[in-house]
């Protein structure tokens, strides 16, 4: 998956003092991404843009 999707978003303070900022990928961007809700993203910073990837876990269990 080599495809980029640039979007823009609001950050917003969740009010509880932990510093964290939640951000609401639109609909779009999700299914762009193959994510839904539980799913683990990485975050980088390239070139002054926020690059989120999934994170795939691969199951060893046989």
């Amino acid at each position: 998956m080599n495809d980029s999707l640039a979007t823009t978003v609001i950050c917003q303070d969740p009010d509880d003092s932990s510093g964290d900022i939640i951000i609401d990928l639109p609909p779009d961007v999700l299914a762009a991404m193959d994510v839904g809700l539980g799913d683990s993203l990485s975050i980088e910073l390239a070139d002054g843009s926020i690059v989120l990837k999934p994170i795939r876990e691969i199951n060893t269990q046989y």
